[in-house]
Formats: C-alpha cells, structure tokens, sequence
C-alpha cells in the first residue's frame, strides 16, 4: 500500500514538474515571440523614419524648395516622374533646366508637350536631363580634363550629352548642337545631385 502510494506521489510529482517546465517553455516562448515582434515593429518604425527622411532630402523635394524651378517641377508631375525622383534611391543626376531655360522654348511647343497626351514624349525630354549615377561638379571638371577637354555624357532617355569647360563654367552640348551653361552646381540630395542650367538640352529627333 506504502508502495502504491508513494509511485502515486511520485507520479504526481512528475506531472507537476513537467507542468511547471511546460509552463515555463510556453512562457518563454511567449517571450521571445513578444521580443520578436517588438523588433520588428522597431524595425519598421526605423525604416520608415529614413524613407521620411530621404524623400524630404529628395532630388524631387530640393527642386520643389527651389523657385527657378518650378517649371521644371510642373514638367515632372505633367510627364510623371515626380514620384521617381522623391522615392527612388538613385543615385541620379539631374542637369535641371530653370524657368528661364523653358521660357526660351515656343510657349506653344511647351504648352503641347504640359498635355497629357504627350506625357511619354515629355518624360523622354526630361530624361536626356538625367544621368544614372551621383555626378559633382569637381568630378566632372576633371572627366573633361582628362578626355582632352570634352567628355560625352550617357543620359537615362538614352542619346548622349557632351561637357566641355569655357573658362571655369561647364558648357552641355546636346545631340543638335544646342548649348545649356551649368549656373548652379551641387545641389546635393539623399537620391543624388542637381546641376541648374540655362536651357533645355534635346535629343536629335
């Protein structure tokens, strides 16, 4: 009888241990699930912190801050491209056209190309704008000094642009012949830089 019940407390012993260890495995599980879903929620917060923070830094934001371009500006959001110069990463450069470079155009040539029916045509105009990689001034400078003066620039809208120096400024030469000066260099930003032109350069029809 002594027997019986001692292997009965015994038994009972070990239900509660393994109660108790069961217990504690699920709480510790629980645990480190919490913690897990703590860090990821972290995580998220951290990465939507830098989107934030890159986009408000964006090529498309620092062209918004800026008053000489904001014909250039309603030129992206007409050919829809605003977007891809606040969220993209890049690096881009972008040799910006100020509104005194559109004003040159034939008011009805920019007033045709501003429809939405020729949005396609007008993002391929902005985009001989915009090259594929960060590009700083002084690094330009020296890729035309090191090609014998002239340095041939391949754009996102496919065509080339050529850069040469006249005196300290950077001369770009489109596909027609066309000249634009940079006036304004660096304008640094989270998803690359912006050069200020005088004009809008094109690609040969």
């Amino acid at each position: 009888m002594k027997f019986k019940m001692l292997f009965t407390v015994l038994a009972l012993s070990a239900m509660v241990f393994t109660s108790c260890e069961d217990n504690k495995k699920k709480e510790q599980e629980e645990k480190e699930r919490m913690e897990q879903m703590e860090a990821e929620r972290e995580a998220e917060m951290e990465a939507e912190k830098e989107k934030q923070e890159m986009e408000s830094n964006s090529i498309a934001a620092k062209a918004m801050e800026t008053d000489t371009l904001s014909t250039l500006v309603s030129a992206l959001k007409a050919a829809e491209l605003a977007e891809m110069f606040k969220t993209e990463e890049g690096p881009f450069t972008v040799f910006a056209p100020n509104n005194a470079a559109f004003s040159k155009l034939d008011k009805a040539t920019l007033d045709q190309l501003m429809m939405e029916e020729n949005k396609d045509k007008l993002a391929g105009i902005l985009k001989y704008h915009v090259v594929d990689q960060k590009v700083m001034s002084a690094d330009l400078v020296k890729m035309i000094q090191d090609n014998d003066g002239e340095y041939s620039i391949s754009t996102v809208g496919g065509g080339e642009i050529k850069a040469t120096l006249e005196g300290e400024n950077v001369i770009l030469t489109d596909e027609s012949g066309n000249k634009a000066t940079v006036v304004q260099a660096d304008v640094d930003a989270s998803n690359g830089v912006v050069h200020i032109i005088d004009a809008v350069v094109m690609k040969k029809a």
